[in-house]
């Protein structure tokens, strides 16, 4: 795997080599990653009992285009919504419908916003109405886990170290982390080199360098790892259905350590949220 300087010419094209961002692509990823933030602090309010996955996503839609974005998932590779809306046992890519959000359910809601050409792309995990202890331990655990996989990122550390942080806190809770999907190199690239596993062994794997924009979104089942595509050929669910989890970030690699693009602008950064 090669390292290439992030140019005018090379950072919209999907060439297998990893790209090294200087400050303007560190500043488009800022705008777009704190849309795609804000736009998932406005659905806080929205998501309850009775509310449609359809309905939160024609929300998005008109938040991410009011914004001057456009929402980067309508019509990739076929796919026809603004955002991914993953229930309960959906380990990720959940397409909106019109099934209604009941109160116990746990939804994660995945949405990329592209700004410039820049791909702000986060998920975060909602709480609908209250459910049940088992439901919300596994949502904070994977929110930890997430959060403990980016404080290893430094330059010189590895995606082992990544992985390492994940998979052993979440084991440690008696989950399984998802090995089927991964996290990815993004930019002007939706989906880029190199891939985030997040598994792994300490010091094993690719190292970071400065300049690398990657996502961070461990998918935590509560059960055994194992996941089956469905026949829609998008949504996974968990083989086992227990139930899953997801929050993803995209970060930046810097000197010092590393930036997360996604923040909550309001501070929502885990269910419940006020």
């Amino acid at each position: 795997m090669t390292f290439v300087p992030a140019t005018a010419a090379s950072a919209s094209r999907t060439s297998g080599q990893i790209k090294l961002h200087g400050p303007e692509g560190f500043a488009g990823m800022r705008k777009a990653g704190r849309i795609a933030a804000s736009c998932l602090d406005m659905l806080a309010a929205n998501v309850l009992p009775g509310v449609t996955t359809a309905e939160l996503d024609e929300l998005i839609y008109d938040f991410v285009i009011a914004a001057g974005a456009i929402p980067a998932t309508i019509f990739y590779r076929g796919y026809r919504y603004s955002s991914c809306t993953s229930l309960n046992d959906v380990v990720c890519h959940g397409m909106p419908s019109d099934r209604e959000l009941k109160d116990g359910d746990i939804i994660n809601i995945d949405v990329t916003a592209i700004v410039d050409g820049w791909h702000g792309d986060t998920s975060r995990m909602y709480l609908v109405g209250d459910p049940p202890l088992k439901a919300r331990r596994l949502v904070d655990v994977t929110y930890e886990a997430m959060m403990r996989g980016i404080a290893a990122i430094k330059p010189g550390a590895t995606t082992g170290d990544l992985g390492h942080a994940i998979q052993s806190y979440a084991e440690g809770h008696s989950y399984s982390v998802v090995r089927d999907f991964c996290g990815h190199g993004v930019g002007q690239v939706f989906h880029d080199s190199p891939n985030i596993l997040h598994y792994g062994r300490a010091a094993a794997g690719l190292a970071f360098r400065e300049g690398m924009i990657f996502t961070v979104e461990p998918m935590i089942n509560a059960g055994k790892h194992a996941v089956k595509l469905k026949p829609d050929g998008w949504t996974a669910v968990t083989k086992d259905r227990s139930l899953s989890a997801q929050f993803e970030h995209t970060v930046g690699v810097t000197a010092a350590g590393v930036e997360i693009f996604t923040q909550s602008p309001a501070g929502l950064h885990k269910p419940p949220y006020a």
